[in-house]
């Protein structure tokens, strides 16, 4: 798995609500203002999902006091804390458009009668329950892998270089006393 994918999966719910176009549904989103966290429901219809993975959107239309609202949720979004079904709605197409351009009852979808109502969820990650290995089969793989492993250059051991130190003594002289000293050492 390469490093993208490894991440966007660490970002998936675990369960996402089972979704369909036309079905009215009350999203409960986080809002955040200052320093306080409170929760909107948002109630409509479906009238689009998109994408896939991290990515999955779907879109919900209610008309709040005659003007038509459309919010775009995404599904693994932890600001959505969650989705309700409220009616499961019969619909034979993707988009849900022409909504869009309806007034009043003709502007819903009709109830599949036969349907029940279940908030039923789509399960994409389970539950990993670490188990914990033997000693002797974690000394098998690592012997396997000792084994499977290229050879290597033998290390060479260098010693450590030798520093001396060396002092510097700086003596008083006069002038007389080198003098005397290089006319000694010429004779």
């Amino acid at each position: 798995m390469d490093i993208i994918k490894s991440i966007e999966h660490e970002q998936l719910k675990n369960k996402i609500p089972e979704l369909r176009i036309g079905d009215t549904v009350r999203v409960h989103q986080k809002i955040k203002e200052g320093n306080r966290e409170r929760i909107q429901v948002f109630e409509g219809i479906i009238i689009k999902k998109q994408g896939g993975g991290v990515n999955a959107t779907f879109t919900v239309r209610r008309v709040a006091y005659g003007v038509g609202v459309e919010k775009t949720f995404l599904v693994h979004s932890p600001m959505v804390e969650k989705v309700e079904v409220v009616r499961v709605g019969k619909a034979r197409r993707a988009k849900l458009y022409y909504l869009r351009d309806r007034i009043g009852k003709s502007a819903k979808t009709k109830e599949n009668l036969g349907a029940r109502i279940e908030n039923s969820e789509i399960t994409l990650k389970e539950e990993m329950v670490e188990e914990p290995v033997a000693e002797e089969v974690v000394e098998t793989v690592v012997a396997e892998e000792i084994a499977e492993a290229p050879e290597e250059a033998p290390a060479v051991e260098t010693e450590a270089p030798v520093v001396e130190e060396t002092v510097d003594t700086v003596k008083e002289e006069t002038v007389e006393d080198v003098k005397d000293e290089t006319a000694k050492t010429e004779e």
